[in-house]
């Protein structure tokens, strides 16, 4: 493993940042390499992370590493470590930007095995401290970090107020591009996603053409979709109808059916889903 310290001076976007970010400690089997950075994007949500959440991270990710681009995130439980995790699943390079310092010894167990799962895997870990705990201001300035070093940002899950929303202005300010999931209106952690496409300050995030083109066999074979096709084949059901006739929660149906009709899998209209012809 090697470590070092690069001026942050001399990174691009950097000197519009503020406070002013003068060093980046960072941790990597291969080290600090600048063209990780030409196309890089940061993907962040919450902390609290739902089944939906989880399965959008799964799609956005590889799409993200299939098309080069270096994924980066917080380093935080939920949606930032889904992202390093589907990340390094599909054989990407990811870099994660800590609300902590580089040397900092009082974070959990679970944290270090990921940061050096990163590191083993080609990754960076990434710090602005070397000692420093991390602490509520801490966070919002890794935030800017992250904003700085992409060139798209990616939100997939958020409440109004949250540090994702700090990474979101700072993209702005910095001219970037972001890109926001839609989510169920009844999801507080939706609140923040929806309100930025709303409000026009985030593209809506969709998958790919070729994913929302996906055939009836693709989605008929996929266990966890197959039973809802099949009910959806013969009429139009609620998400309580559905919830019903296949003994899972609201909560749960309401996510998987979320993520079909991001696919294109299914339509819905006026509260109720059925397949599109």
């Amino acid at each position: 493993m090697k470590q070092g310290v690069v001026d942050a001076t001399k990174i691009p976007n950097f000197s519009a940042v503020k406070p002013a970010v003068k060093k980046l400690f960072w941790r990597g089997k291969d080290g600090w390499d600048e063209s990780w950075f030409d196309h890089a994007a940061a993907v962040v949500g919450s902390r609290r992370i739902t089944e939906y959440g989880r399965r959008v991270v799964d799609k956005i990710v590889p799409q993200l590493v299939n098309g080069g681009a270096t994924v980066i995130s917080g380093m935080m439980y939920g949606v930032d470590q889904a992202a390093h995790r589907a990340c390094m699943a599909s054989g990407g390079r990811t870099v994660a930007v800590l609300g902590w310092g580089i040397d900092y010894k009082g974070i959990t167990a679970e944290d270090l095995s990921i940061m050096n799962e990163i590191i083993e895997k080609g990754g960076l870990v990434v710090s602005e401290w070397e000692d420093q705990a991390g602490t509520l201001w801490t966070f919002p300035q890794r935030d800017r970090i992250m904003a700085a070093l992409a060139d798209e940002v990616y939100v997939v899950e958020a409440a109004v107020k949250s540090g994702s929303m700090i990474t979101v202005e700072w993209a702005i300010k910095l001219g970037k591009r972001v890109w926001a999931v839609p989510g169920p209106v009844t999801s507080r952690v939706s609140d923040g996603t929806n309100r930025l496409i709303a409000e026009k300050k985030a593209q809506m995030w969709l998958p790919e053409q070729q994913v929302s083109q996906r055939t009836t066999n693709d989605a008929k074979s996929d266990d966890k979709n197959a039973d809802i096709y099949r009910l959806l084949e013969n009429e139009t059901l609620t998400v309580d109808e559905l919830a019903r006739k296949l003994m899972r929660s609201v909560n749960e149906m309401g996510a998987q059916l979320s993520v079909m009709t991001l696919s294109g899998e299914i339509k819905e209209k006026d509260g109720k889903y059925f397949i599109g012809g």
